[in-house]
C-alpha cells in the first residue's frame, strides 16, 4: 500500500483491503469456559460430561488426573488455577450495555492487564500495578474481581482495602462485590454455606465476607486511617488523580499507610487505577516514576481504540478518509487504527467544542491523557521526546574558590549538599560569553523557593543545539548566591552572567544589602547582563515574562535545546496557565528551574556571539 506522506491518497480498493486485514488481527477466540484465548500457558484435558478444555498447565501439575472423571469435582479444582473461568462462571456484574446481571466474560483489554497480574502472581513477589485508563473498559470490575477471586476461593483471612476519590466511589464498588456474593452458584459454596457480607464490630465500612473471615474495607481519600489497625494484604486504590491534594489532605499519605502495611510475598496486591487529571500532581508523578522504572509498581495504559465498544460500521470508506484531519489519519498511519475505529473517533468529536476535550476522555497515548486534562504551557509530547536526552550528571558536589567568596582558585569539590549538576565540563572558546549563566533567586528556608542557577552552552556550531550542561540548585543566603553564580560564570569561560533582578532590586530598596547583589556583582565580575537602560539583571515583569514563556514554548516544541536534567523537564510538565492569564507551576510545585533556563535562552536569543575580549578583563576580584 503506497504512503508517502500523512495525507497520502489511497484508493477504495486499498483502504478495505488493508481494513480488512487489520481487522482479522483483532479476531481472537476467546472461550473462557472452554480455555481457548485465555491467558497463561494451557494444556488440553478430556473430562467426563465437558469434552475438551485447556486448563493452566499450573493445574495438571497439582491436581490429580482422576479428577477429570467428576465434572463438578474437576470445574471446583479448576475454580483455583484459573481466574477467567472463574469469572465467566462465578462473578455476576452488571452489563454496561443492557443492565442485566451476567456472568464476567473479560474483553480484549481487561485480558492484556490480566496477563500482566498473572505474570506477577506467578512470580510470588506480589502484584504491583499503576494503571492509566481510557473510559468505560471495566478496569475497576477487574481488578475487584481479582481480589474477590483471591478472598473467596484462594485465601482465607486475606484482608483487602478498596479506597477511592469520594465514599459514594467505595460504595459502588460495595455494591459489585455484594453482587457478587448474592448470586454465587450454589455448587461452588464453601460446605453448602451462602457468602454475605455482614458488617464488622459494628462498622458498615468494615465488612466481613462469611465464612471466609475475610475484610474488605471501604475507605476514601478523606479518611487517611482508614487502613490503620487492620492486616491489610491487598489494594485497590481507584481514581487516584482525583484525590484531594492539600495540607490537610496528601494521596501520599494514604499511598505511605498502605505500603507499610501491605508485605511483599505471594497473593499480596497494590493496585493504583486512575483515569488521568493533568500533570504535576500525585497520580502523575507516580505514573511518570512507574515508567522510567523508579517504581514497584508496572505501568499499563490502556487506549480508548483497544476497546471493542468504541467502534462505528463504514459504508464508505473512501469519503471518510476525504473527511479526516491530520489527526485522525495518523490514527491509521502511525496507531494501526481500523476504519471503523476512527469513524467512531470521527463521530463521537462532535460532541465536543474542542478536540482536547476528546482527547482527555479517550486518549490515544499516555502522555496525551496528561496533557489534555491539564492546562500546561507546554507540549508533553515534546517533553517526553526531550526526556531521552536526560541523565546522570558526570559530577554531582558544589562550587567552590580558595580562599572563600573570590573569584581564585575556582574549583568543584565534594559536597554532602550536592547543589550543583555538571554534565559537561567547560571548554575554551574564541567568543565572549560562549556560556550563558541565569541566575533565578529564591529563598533561604527549605519550604522557600529554590535558587537555581542553570549555565547553558549555546554552541559556537549554529548546526548543534544549545545544551544545558550545569545547575546549581538550593536553598542559600544571598549574598552567599552571588558568589556561587559569579565563581560558576568565570568556571565557565567567563560566562555572561544573568541575574533576576527583582528579588534583589528588593532586598536593595529594603535595606538588606548596601550594595545589593547586583551591585555586588558589578564591583567583582565585569562580563554582567544589563538591560537596554544599562541597569543590571534580567527584570521579570508581566510583559518580560511572557515573553520568556513564549519562547520556551517554542524551543520546547521544536526541540532547539538539549536537557539533561530530570527535575526540570517535570517542572516545564507541570507549569500551567493560570486563571487572569498567568503563569506559573501548579499548587504545591515549583518553577524555578523553568524561569532560570528561560532567562538564559531568552538572553542567549538576543545577545549573538561576538569575538572575546581579553579574559582577565572579567575577573575583579
Amino acid at each position: 500500500m503506497e504512503n508517502t506522506n500523512s495525507h497520502s491518497q489511497y484508493t477504495a480498493e486499498q483502504l478495505l483491503e488493508e481494513n480488512r486485514r487489520r481487522n482479522q488481527a483483532l479476531i481472537t477466540p476467546y472461550d473462557p469456559i472452554i480455555g481457548i484465548g485465555a491467558c497463561g500457558e494451557r494444556k488440553s484435558v478430556t473430562v467426563d460430561g465437558l469434552g475438551q478444555v485447556f486448563v493452566p498447565v499450573e493445574m495438571l501439575a497439582a491436581e490429580s488426573p482422576d479428577v477429570a472423571h467428576d465434572k463438578i469435582q474437576f470445574n471446583k479444582a479448576r475454580l483455583r488455577y484459573d481466574f477467567e473461568f472463574w469469572c465467566a462462571t462465578c462473578a455476576t456484574v452488571r452489563h454496561k450495555v443492557t443492565g442485566r446481571n451476567v456472568k464476567l466474560v473479560l474483553n480484549a483489554p481487561q485480558r492484556r492487564v490480566l496477563a500482566e497480574i498473572e505474570r506477577q502472581r506467578k512470580q510470588g513477589d506480589g502484584i504491583r500495578l499503576i494503571l492509566l485508563k481510557a473510559r468505560q473498559w471495566g478496569g475497576s470490575t477487574l481488578v475487584l474481581m481479582y481480589m474477590a477471586w483471591i478472598q473467596i476461593v484462594l485465601r482465607k483471612n486475606w484482608n483487602s482495602l478498596i479506597c477511592g476519590h469520594k465514599r459514594n466511589t467505595s460504595a459502588a464498588i460495595k455494591g459489585m462485590y455484594s453482587k457478587l456474593l448474592r448470586y454465587y452458584p450454589k455448587e461452588y459454596l464453601e460446605e453448602g454455606k451462602p457468602f454475605k457480607f455482614r458488617n464488622f464490630e459494628g462498622s458498615s465500612q468494615t465488612q466481613l465476607i462469611e465464612p471466609r473471615d475475610c475484610l474488605v474495607i471501604m475507605g476514601s481519600a478523606y479518611s487517611e486511617d482508614a487502613v490503620r489497625g487492620y492486616d491489610v494484604a491487598m489494594a485497590h486504590l481507584s481514581e487516584v488523580a482525583f484525590w484531594p491534594q492539600s495540607p490537610h489532605h496528601d494521596p501520599f499519605d494514604i499511598i505511605r499507610s498502605v505500603d507499610g502495611t501491605i508485605l511483599l510475598g505471594d497473593l499480596s496486591m497494590v493496585v493504583m487505577e486512575s483515569t488521568a487529571n493533568g500533570v504535576g500532581q500525585f497520580f502523575h508523578n507516580e505514573w511518570m516514576n512507574a515508567v522510567q522504572g523508579r517504581s514497584d509498581k508496572q505501568p499499563v495504559f490502556v487506549p480508548w481504540h483497544e476497546i471493542e465498544i468504541y467502534r462505528r460500521p463504514v459504508t464508505d470508506p473512501l469519503e471518510l478518509w476525504q473527511s479526516l484531519d491530520e489527526y485522525e489519519r495518523n490514527l491509521w498511519e502511525e496507531h494501526g487504527c481500523t476504519l471503523e475505529m476512527i469513524n467512531w473517533y470521527h463521530a463521537k468529536r462532535r460532541a465536543y467544542s474542542g478536540h482536547h476535550l476528546m482527547m482527555a476522555e479517550f486518549p490515544t497515548t499516555d502522555i496525551e491523557a496528561f496533557a489534555t486534562t491539564g492546562s500546561c504551557v507546554f507540549d508533553l509530547n515534546s517533553l517526553d521526546a526531550m526526556r531521552r536526552d536526560c541523565r546522570p550528571p558526570v559530577y554531582w558536589g558544589d562550587i567552590i574558590s580558595n580562599p572563600p567568596n573570590t573569584l581564585r582558585n575556582i574549583n568543584t569539590n565534594a559536597s554532602d549538599s550536592k547543589n550543583l549538576k555538571i554534565w559537561a565540563y567547560p571548554v575554551k572558546s574564541p567568543y565572549k560569553s560562549r556560556y550563558i549563566v541565569a541566575v533565578d533567586i529564591g529563598g533561604r528556608t527549605d519550604k522557600a523557593d529554590f535558587s537555581v542557577i542553570t549555565v547553558l552552552d549555546r554552541k559556537e556550531d549554529p548546526a548543534e543545539k544549545p545544551e544545558v550542561v550545569a545547575q546549581w540548585r538550593g536553598h542559600i543566603d544571598h549574598d552567599r548566591l552571588a558568589w556561587k553564580a559569579a565563581q560558576l560564570a568565570a568556571y565557565y569561560d567567563n560566562a555572561l552572567l544573568v541575574v533576576e533582578s527583582n528579588t534583589a532590586d528588593r532586598e536593595k530598596n529594603e535595606g538588606a544589602s548596601s550594595k545589593g547583589i547586583l551591585g555586588m556583582l558589578q564591583q567583582r565580575y565585569a562580563n554582567l547582563y544589563k538591560r537596554k537602560n544599562q541597569k543590571p539583571g534580567f527584570h521579570t515583569n508581566r510583559e518580560s515574562k511572557n515573553d520568556v514563556v513564549f519562547t520556551l514554548i517554542s524551543w520546547i516544541r521544536d526541540r532547539l535545546f538539549i536537557e539533561h536534567d530530570v527535575e526540570a523537564i517535570d517542572e516545564f510538565s507541570w507549569f500551567e496557565f493560570k486563571s487572569g492569564g498567568s503563569y506559573g507551576a501548579i499548587t504545591g510545585k515549583h518553577d524555578d528551574i523553568v524561569m532560570s533556563r528561560g532567562i538564559a535562552i531568552k538572553v542567549a536569543i538576543d545577545n549573538p556571539l561576538t569575538p572575546k575580549l581579553n579574559p582577565a578583563d572579567f575577573m575583579r576580584a
